[in-house]
């Protein structure tokens, strides 16, 4: 790997570690102050907000620009969120603004590892940055968990520290300081050589062009099925954060601390999963991990019925490594397909739109059924029959390209079998 990976990967581990450390914060945060559970629940789907509605920008805005640039800035919106937080904001608005420099970060994470490495890297390349940004979703969320924890306030307080009057008051003025950390990574990412794209002038072209964007993909015969997967994927793993913790609180009368440490075990199985899919897997091959969605789902599904912690580990352990073993190949895919169809920021802005919006629709139904009624277990329940179901249904959309447009998908995929031997 050229040494300029090594900077994005740090970069990323800091500003993911934040991210899903102040999600535990913000939660507490709900918690503390009598907040409805549909308000803790709505996190989610606020952060996915600004994915869906700036997602004809974004991807523009990172082909326009030096990445390195457009990631600084986007964690310096990331730390007016939090700043917003800590002085006394509603935590859904401080949350949402987070989720704005999110949205922006995320195409120039990614569409950078387009640019910098040759096709042939890239399913390793997302193995590690899949397997390092869920490594700090481990730690993030436990340490999210640790820092509400009143013991370390009351440690703090004997600093003689201003401003720090409560528990997540210290926790997130702690995560201000990793969100600097990041920054500092973010400017020592290197220019690639990769020629800029202005921004049009005409914002209604440039929408045109996204739903073009958008079109191409999912009519491109390889391009559907990894982005269905995806989406899919994301659209309730994005849920399962909070789920689990509610879960953990119904079946296990887990407090926000015991919770997050559960959430961490899906997180290592999520990245053990990565990282066996990024030494084992190939490009032209990563369809063929579609049948493990499904038993993901009947996994997932089956948690409605666990009320022990010694049953509970090994499965959402397992839940985390079934899920990783399928993001890495289908991610780098997709990837693979967006960068030759339409550019590496534009089709990276427009797996977020899909992505997110499936996390925003699924976050908003779970919330209004939060708020009539629905328990935590039959949550887990119903994203698990969901999952098994849809992943069902796009493998057999899979069979029927194969079957209708064989000829097409050789070729699509004889273009990645090319791109991993001489990229």
């Amino acid at each position: 790997m050229k040494r300029g990976f090594y900077t994005i990967m740090a970069a990323q581990f800091c500003s993911s570690l934040a991210d899903n450390a102040l999600f535990v914060v913000a939660v507490e945060l709900l918690r503390s102050g009598g907040a409805a559970e549909w308000q803790q629940a709505a996190l989610v789907p606020m952060f996915a907000l600004f994915y869906v509605l700036l997602a004809p920008w974004v991807g523009a805005f990172a082909d326009s620009r030096p990445k390195g640039r457009v990631m600084f800035v986007s964690n310096a919106i990331k730390v007016v969120g939090c700043l917003a937080m800590l002085f006394g904001s509603h935590p859904l608005l401080a949350y949402a603004i987070v989720g704005l420099g999110a949205a922006a970060y995320s195409p120039a994470k990614y569409g950078i590892l387009t640019e910098l490495l040759p096709p042939s890297m890239l399913v390793k390349a997302n193995g590690w940055i899949e397997g390092l940004t869920i490594t700090s979703i481990i730690l993030g969320v436990v340490l999210g968990g640790q820092i509400v924890d009143a013991n370390l306030w009351r440690s703090v307080m004997g600093w003689g520290l201003p401003g720090l009057d409560k528990p997540v008051h210290c926790a997130l003025a702690l995560l201000i300081l990793v969100y600097v950390v990041a920054a500092i990574f973010n400017m020592r990412i290197p220019r690639t050589t990769a020629v800029l794209r202005p921004l049009p002038r005409d914002q209604v072209a440039l929408l045109q062009d996204f739903w073009r964007c958008n079109m191409r993909l999912w009519r491109d015969r390889l391009g559907q099925i990894s982005l269905a997967t995806t989406t899919l994927f994301w659209g309730v793993s994005g849920n399962m954060r909070y789920i689990v913790l509610a879960w953990a609180a119904a079946a296990l009368n887990y407090s926000t601390t015991q919770a997050a440490n559960l959430v961490g075990v899906v997180a290592v199985g999520t990245a053990v999963g990565a990282i066996v899919a990024s030494v084992i897997m190939k490009l032209d091959k990563a369809t063929w991990v579609m049948p493990i969605g499904i038993a993901m789902g009947v996994l997932l599904a089956l948690m409605a019925w666990v009320h022990t912690t010694w049953l509970a580990l090994p499965m959402l352990l397992a839940l985390g490594l079934l899920g990783g073993f399928i993001v890495v190949p289908m991610n780098a895919l997709l990837q693979h397909r967006g960068h030759n169809l339409m550019g590496a920021g534009r089709s990276i802005a427009v797996q977020n739109l899909n992505e997110q919006a499936c996390i925003l629709l699924l976050g908003l139904a779970y919330s209004v059924s939060v708020n009539k009624g629905l328990s935590a277990l039959g949550a887990v329940l119903a994203f698990g029959m969901l999952v098994a179901a849809l992943m069902g249904l796009i493998q057999l959309w899979h069979a029927y390209n194969l079957k209708h447009h064989r000829r097409e998908c050789i070729r699509l995929l004889a273009i990645a079998r090319s791109d991993r031997t001489h990229g």
